[in-house]
């Protein structure tokens, strides 16, 4: 299996060759998994909560049931809405690490008829490192699901991840689906999903652009397909149509030109028998810079320009006000009343257009709208009041309520009942990728985060968002780096992607910051993880550029006011500081399997151990705390390794074959030494453990049930309650373990 990528917002480029269309098929069918239920491992897991935190790519009312809706998402899985409980429902959970390319969501399909009934698409990447996607089939809500492997790739987390839904119960046959590829055209289930096939027929060549088929709707009794691949400029057809399920037509009249090249969504209007559909110059979510929104009288064949706001204008301060159109929804039970969304609107910040008379005059909500973020104060991105968002491709009026209107954007989920108030709607719906993890020894916060997109967070409670949103001063995009004084837990420093520094510090446990007061130059292009030594007195800050690029380390032994190079540090390597000796720093040189060690608190560093395992960066060196010289390896599929003595030696640890990361906790009672938890494999599954007796025997303490895909960028115990572990994840946030009692 290959290691996900980790960046979140990554769209990669490039296309995976196309799979003949006549190998399309059902590659395996699983029997039903069960939805996850919590305890089967002796653990209750949770999300430590902090609201949404990713690209919501697109939400479905169920047109036949009151208050059911489902959400997907890029790389956090999908959600079904509790009315009753007011939250979201993962229900995706239970996919495991080999399983990691399914966590992103292509597509969503219900059946009108038969409410019970679901479909979900899935997959990540259609790049040729990444698996084929699948498709999940639920009679019962998503409580348990039967699945499909495909012979296709699916691309939810890469460009035109907002358009669709791609997916589609045929409205003749809710026996027959549709699924939309993007390299690999349409294909066709006639058995609910159990088993596909190319549609025969279909007109539409796949090009190198990875668009394909961007969504399917049904009109009437009609399929209309939109087509990412063609041409707009020059009037290729970009949307078709079938009436019998077998024969597909370009339609007719369609709009061309730059501002429809690439036709995103599509909503129809059963009561005034119109198909209203947004386009933009590019699949989005980034890159759009023009965009429209046409409605097709599908009874006459007659096309309308109804496009809200003509992109290319100027804000008042003179930037260019360029934007694509995503999110189109009509409401269902007023004829000619729908809403539409801008997309990448960032002069003017994006809005949502409501019409009540078929797009002859559109009124935009933003205008009036007054925002309640007391829930994810986050939300306010370092400011004073949230903007209404951005990528807002994601877009949904309630089939039961007219002024229920919801909205993706790349953090939240945004609801109202009056057009007016807005608020988050985005409880149990947690889509973090988070790269560092602290659980301090004493103080408020149990935890501290390192997080995607988001920076760093000091959460005062596991329940709730944390109260003071993203760290400030400086505000961060993504944390790269995250440390604590081992010996001084007040004093904690952070790197990451930021606007107006990289790199701060905390001399009050997290809770506030200052930026540092200089910083290397590289530090702007290539912030890394940073370290500090025991009492706090040296720093050590590595730097990786996003590219993979390597550099050279710097020390700061002035709290960050100046910085010298450190040579003889491994560039791109994790700086480890020795959790009681201060004078000691430790460096895994992943290109050459080597453990350096530093004696003069990280000014030089020297070889130790060497012949290690080699040649892959995410190797995890960490240090047992309250110990001198106590250091422990995680090398992946090599094992795990241990050495008692600063790096010096290593000896191979007997009781597991993989190990992917490792952290200590509060040692079970009795024990004189931390709980140790991993991610790793003891026999033949990829699964969180714990041990209590040093490495010598593993339980496992999560379930088939809680899995959360690729788990392996962090694991850590809580110092001050036994049993308690924080988990990150790439796409699912942070959960966390206790034993039930």
């Amino acid at each position: 299996m290959r290691t996900p990528r980790l960046s979140r917002r990554a769209v990669l480029a490039g296309s995976a060759a196309a799979v003949a269309a006549t190998a399309v098929s059902s590659a395996a069918v699983s029997p039903a998994v069960a939805a996850p239920v919590a305890g089967a491992s002796g653990y209750r897991w949770r999300n430590v909560v902090v609201g949404g935190t990713g690209f919501v790519t697109g939400v479905l009312f169920h047109p036949s049931v009151r208050g059911l809706a489902y959400a997907r998402t890029d790389i956090g899985g999908a959600y079904r809405w509790d009315d009753r409980a007011g939250r979201w429902i993962p229900l995706t959970d239970h996919l495991g690490w080999d399983d990691w390319n399914l966590l992103g969501v292509e597509a969503i399909a219900v059946d009108p008829a038969h409410p019970g009934r679901v479909y979900l698409a899935l997959g990540t990447y259609a790049q040729s490192w990444a698996g084929n996607g699948a498709v999940l089939r639920s009679e019962d809500r998503g409580a348990t699901w039967s699945r499909t492997d495909l012979d296709v790739k699916l691309g939810a987390n890469e460009d035109g991840r907002g358009a669709g839904e791609r997916l589609l119960v045929d409205p003749r046959d809710s026996d027959t689906l549709w699924l939309g590829t993007r390299h690999d055209g349409l294909l066709k289930s006639t058995d609910r999903g159990a088993t596909w096939a190319t549609a025969s027929g279909f007109p539409a060549k796949a090009s190198a652009s990875g668009q394909g088929v961007v969504f399917l709707v049904a009109v009437g009794r009609a399929v209309y397909a939109g087509w990412g691949d063609g041409d707009g400029t020059s009037g290729t057809a970009n949307l078709y149509r079938t009436a019998d399920g077998t024969a597909w037509e370009a339609v007719p009249g369609q709009p061309s030109g730059t501002a429809a090249k690439v036709p995103i969504r599509a909503a129809y209007d059963r009561h005034t028998r119109e198909l209203y559909v947004t386009y933009a110059n590019a699949p989005g979510p980034n890159g759009q810079s023009d965009g429209s929104v046409h409605k097709l009288r599908t009874a006459t064949g007659t096309w309308a320009d109804v496009t809200p706001v003509k992109p290319g204008g100027t804000t008042g301060d003179g930037s260019a006000d360029t934007f694509g159109y995503g999110g189109v929804a009509v409401d269902a039970r007023r004829p000619g009343t729908l809403a539409v969304s801008t997309n990448n609107r960032w002069a003017d910040v994006d809005t949502v257009y409501r019409t009540t008379n078929g797009g002859r005059t559109w009124t935009s909500l933003k205008d009036a709208a007054v925002f309640d973020v007391s829930e994810t104060p986050y939300l306010k991105w370092g400011d004073d009041k949230p903007k209404f968002g951005w990528w807002i491709q994601a877009l949904a009026v309630d089939p039961y309520d007219s002024k229920h209107i919801v909205y993706g954007t790349g953090a939240t989920l945004y609801g109202t009942r009056d057009l007016k108030r807005w608020a988050p709607q985005i409880r149990g719906l947690e889509e973090t990728a988070v790269r560092q993890l602290i659980s301090p020894p004493v103080g408020e916060a149990h935890l501290i985060s390192g997080l995607g997109d988001i920076g760093v967070m000091y959460h005062e409670r596991l329940t709730a968002s944390p109260a003071r949103g993203m760290a400030a001063n400086p505000v961060f995009g993504s944390a790269t780096g995250l440390a604590q004084a081992a010996a001084r837990p007040s004093y904690v420093v952070r790197a990451g992607w930021g606007d107006n520094g990289n790199g701060a510090c905390s001399n009050d446990g997290g809770r506030t910051w200052a930026p540092f007061e200089a910083q290397p130059d590289i530090a702007k292009d290539a912030p890394g993880p940073i370290a500090t030594n025991a009492d706090g007195s040296a720093l050590l800050w590595s730097f990786v550029h996003w590219d993979g690029t390597k550099y050279a380390a710097h020390r700061s032994t002035d709290n960050g006011t100046t910085w010298s190079e450190i040579s003889s540090f491994p560039k791109g390597a994790t700086p480890v500081a020795d959790p009681a000796d201060p004078t000691l720093f430790y460096a895994y040189d992943t290109d050459t399997g080597t453990l350096l060690a530093s004696t003069d608190s990280g000014l030089s560093f020297t070889a130790r151990a060497g012949g290690l395992p080699s040649g892959d960066a995410q190797f995890k060196l960490v240090a047992a705390p309250g110990r001198s010289g106590d250091l422990w390896l995680s090398a992946k599929w090599n094992g795990l390794y241990r050495s008692t003595d600063g790096g010096a030696s290593f000896s191979k640890v007997a009781s597991c074959w993989a190990s992917y990361t490792l952290g200590f906790g509060k040692a079970a009672d009795g024990a004189d030494y931390p709980a140790i938890y991993q991610v790793g494999s003891t026999d033949t599954i990829t699964a969180v453990y714990r041990s209590d007796d040093e490495a010598k025997t593993w339980t496992r303490i999560n379930d088939d049930a809680h899995q959360w895909g690729w788990t392996g960028e962090v694991v850590v115990g809580d110092p001050r309650v036994y049993g308690r572990v924080y988990l990150a994840t790439n796409g699912r946030g942070i959960q966390y373990g206790e034993p039930l009692r």
